[in-house]
């Protein structure tokens, strides 16, 4: 590329995956940059974007509430939001914030929150801090298929791309289990419990109060799969449900989802969070699939469903904690 790209620079948002292990390409593709940079002898700098101010406002409190949908239901409110794709200067301050570049896909200002009025105690999810959960070094990065057989004809010039580039879990594999928020001087906390969700009573056929689903970030991986973190939830009179999960699948390497189920009793104001973490390796749950007697392409119909995937992956992690806020 040109002397003058700083590949160091937030703006030249560079996922290890494209610039790392790509098969003979040691630029990053297209879709691996938000925008960049040009400077260009004797001219201004000039940004190629999607929009015509690199800065761009963020939404207006307005534009927030507009966005925003609530439902009460006893002491607990229940709210979600949803916007469109975040802007160019929203996502530049969010890479610096985070310190990691963001998935193509980022909805910044999209959130589930369910608040115990008369407590204020709360669980919400957002786009920044599931992403702030994911693992910021090189510990836990995957590599793509054929990733080792680059590796091996290119072996000096990976450490000097491992340089220039931070390396992060670009898969997205988060670990974020929700924000909780504690009321100021108050001893109210999850605590570890025995207690499951109770899973029969939310099979009974109870009138749906409310429903809804938000997507947090979704990514590509570069074309090589799919990471995407996304919420859904039902309320019913007496209680109800809410599932952030986060569903990972790199082709030819490792299929994961990460479950947190946030259930809540209206009666009783007690809140059970379930954190499941399941994971297998890619080839293991094709041939599961193709075991199960699907054709070719129900096989890959189902390696884009979550649904189907969950039962053929091992648990690998498991918490229940809960908190009763009657008072």
């Amino acid at each position: 590329p040109p002397s003058s790209f700083n590949l160091a620079s937030p703006r030249f948002n560079v996922r290890p995956s494209s610039l790392y292990f790509a098969p003979g390409l040691l630029y990053p593709s297209p879709k691996a940059v938000h925008s960049v940079l040009v400077l260009l002898p004797g001219t201004q700098a000039a940004t190629m974007n999607h929009i015509t101010h690199p800065n761009e406002p963020f939404p207006t409190p307005n534009a927030l509430s507009a966005a925003t949908t609530s439902h009460t239901q006893k002491r607990f409110r229940i709210s979600t939001r949803k916007l469109p794709i975040s802007k160019s200067g929203a996502i530049d301050a969010m890479t610096e914030q985070i310190g990691i570049p963001v998935p193509e896909m980022i909805f910044g200002d999209n959130m589930v929150e369910v608040l115990h009025a008369p407590t204020n105690w709360a669980i919400r999810f957002t786009a920044p801090d599931a992403l702030d959960a994911v693992d910021k070094t090189e510990k836990n990065m995957l590599k793509v298929a054929y990733a080792r057989d680059w590796e091996s004809t290119r072996e000096g010039t990976t450490q000097k791309i491992k340089e220039v580039v931070k390396p992060y879990d670009w898969s997205y594999s988060t670990t974020y289990a929700g924000t909780v928020q504690q009321p100021q001087d108050s001893s109210l906390a999850l605590q570890p419990t025995d207690k499951k969700i109770p899973l029969e009573l939310l099979k009974r056929r109870d009138p749906i109060l409310f429903f809804d689903e938000v997507v947090l970030y979704e990514s590509e991986l570069d074309d090589n799969g799919i990471s995407v973190y996304s919420a859904k939830l039902r309320v019913h009179e007496k209680r109800m449900l809410l599932l952030c999960r986060l569903f990972m699948r790199l082709d030819n390497v490792v299929v994961r989802i990460r479950d947190t189920r946030v259930y809540v009793d209206f009666e009783t104001d007690e809140v059970i969070r379930e954190y499941t973490a399941k994971e297998a390796k890619f080839e293991d749950v094709k041939r599961a699939l193709f075991m199960s007697g699907r054709l070719p392409d129900d096989i890959t119909v189902g390696l884009r469903d979550p649904n189907v995937l969950d039962p053929l992956l091992a648990v690998v992690e498991q918490k229940t904690e809960a908190i009763s806020l009657m008072k």
